[in-house]
């Protein structure tokens, strides 16, 4: 297992959709692996593939202390009226902006053995499942922001010493 540097934003493998991760392939484990490395540390709520670099449908999460991954997720529920919550990422580190979130979702995918694997929540778990999708389909949480929050975001990030 290794802990994995996090690609920031500008980086063309958060941009792009992620292809799906073939069950059962020896790469997948060491992956998954990484993953859970990486998110294990404080302050992190989930880190999807593409964030450390791999273009594979795979997330880690991590929270209230319960830590886990799915492997091919699709978003298949979200109820709620949605609401701003305050959100980060470590794709864009140091801030964090308000963004339409439902307060439930649910995703289905697999684990490293092909079984089912079905991740619902609400509060920070919806979040987290709601963000990290995205990710895997190359859209950072920036994009749903309001236009004029966007637009501030976007200033905000071009003067970040990392940018």
């Amino acid at each position: 297992m290794t802990e994995r540097q996090i690609r920031v934003f500008g980086d063309p493998v958060l941009r792009s959709a992620c292809d799906p991760v073939r069950v059962g392939d020896p790469r997948a484990t060491a992956l998954v692996d990484d993953l859970i490395e990486t998110v294990t540390l404080p302050g992190r709520a989930g880190v999807a593939a593409n964030q450390i670099g791999v273009s594979l449908r795979a997330f880690s999460y991590n929270i209230d202390g319960v830590i886990g991954y799915i492997i091919n997720p699709t978003l298949v529920e979200v109820s709620g009226e949605a609401e701003l919550v305050d959100e980060g990422c470590l794709s864009v580190p140091g801030f964090y902006f308000p963004r339409l979130r439902h307060p439930f979702a649910r995703v289905t995918g697999v684990d490293l053995d092909g079984n089912p694997v079905e991740l619902s929540g609400d509060g920070l778990m919806a979040q987290a499942l709601q963000h990290e999708t995205d990710h895997l389909d190359g859209h950072l949480f920036i994009e749903g922001l309001e236009p004029a929050a966007k637009k501030e975001a976007m200033r905000l990030i071009r003067m970040a010493p990392w940018y």
